[in-house]
């Protein structure tokens, strides 16, 4: 089975899953899994990875709206050259005090290929879920989509520290937390705005009518040579923000009349892309497919 089948599975013999981070008492859990082959491309360093590996899982903590407590990691490698283990480490450590959190070490392990696993913890007494959003509210994002999409294009044309320095992202815990109380559903965009659209829809039981021209992309992300050729750059922009995935800001429902206030809490833009409908995904009137980034591919 893929991915997505596999996910329902465990959501029907496991009541806890479902969400970016299970829900235990008030602390929430997420673990995260990520391989060389498929999440490192060449050129990655092993600082990068560090930050990258545990960002993805503090950005899991700030989709439940939680304050970030804690990371822990498993580092396994075909061997452990001193250099690589300090700079994973240095990465781990420095982004998990860019958002208030501590990274408290983990196991190694001999992997024939350079793998992560991290668990992250954080504290919430009011955890957002996926499955509050009504009719008449209004879909909102933060920050920008596209960065990864971005880093990926850097690390084909060679341009290895810009690409690098992409691969760090800031997990919006700071975010989360000043969303929280406010925002009726929300789940981070690893997956992609697109998909993660779905996956709102999907747990809340109801649609979403999206406005292209609405949806914050990186000025960073470029089309692609095809696309720019055929003078559909902007649209080419726009699809590959929206579905490639990886980018980790927040995807959130909450009430229009709340918009205002909200953005006075944040530290980063939260952008309104479209409504909260009875039914149906939609960007600019037409369908959009439930397509996004699928671990292992």
């Amino acid at each position: 089975m893929d991915e997505r089948a596999a996910l329902a599975l465990v959501g029907d013999l496991v009541d806890a899953a479902g969400d970016d981070a299970a829900v235990v008492g008030s602390t929430v859990v997420t673990i995260d899994m990520l391989h060389e082959t498929t999440d490192f491309p060449a050129g990655t360093t092993r600082y990068t990875a560090g930050w990258r590996a545990v960002g993805a899982s503090l950005s899991d903590v700030a989709a439940m709206g939680a304050d970030a407590t804690g990371a822990v990691g498993v580092y396994g490698a075909p061997d452990f050259e001193s250099g690589d283990v300090e700079a994973f480490v240095r990465g781990a450590l420095d982004v998990c005090e860019r958002v208030g959190a501590e990274y408290v070490g983990g196991d190694l392990d001999d992997h024939d290929e350079f793998t992560v696993a991290t668990t992250a913890l954080g504290e919430t007494a009011a955890p957002v879920t996926r499955d509050g959003a009504s009719p008449g509210e209004v879909v909102a994002v933060t920050g920008a989509l596209g960065r990864s999409a971005a880093a990926l294009d850097a690390f084909a044309a060679g341009e290895t520290e810009r690409a690098n320095d992409l691969f760090r992202f800031t997990p919006r815990v700071a975010a989360g937390v000043a969303l929280r109380g406010n925002a009726t559903a929300m789940m981070d965009s690893s997956d992609g705005l697109a998909r993660s659209l779905h996956q709102l829809a999907e747990a809340s039981g109801v649609g979403f009518a999206v406005e292209g021209d609405a949806v914050p992309v990186t000025g960073e992300l470029r089309g692609s040579d095809a696309a720019a050729g055929a003078g559909a750059d902007s649209d080419d922009r726009l699809w590959r923000a929206a579905t490639f995935g990886e980018d980790f800001e927040l995807v959130c429902t909450l009430p229009a009349d709340a918009v205002e206030a909200v953005r006075g809490l944040l530290d980063v833009p939260l952008t309104v892309v479209g409504d909260v409908t009875e039914s149906g995904v939609t960007l600019d009137g037409e369908e959009l497919p439930d397509v996004g980034y699928t671990h292992g591919e």
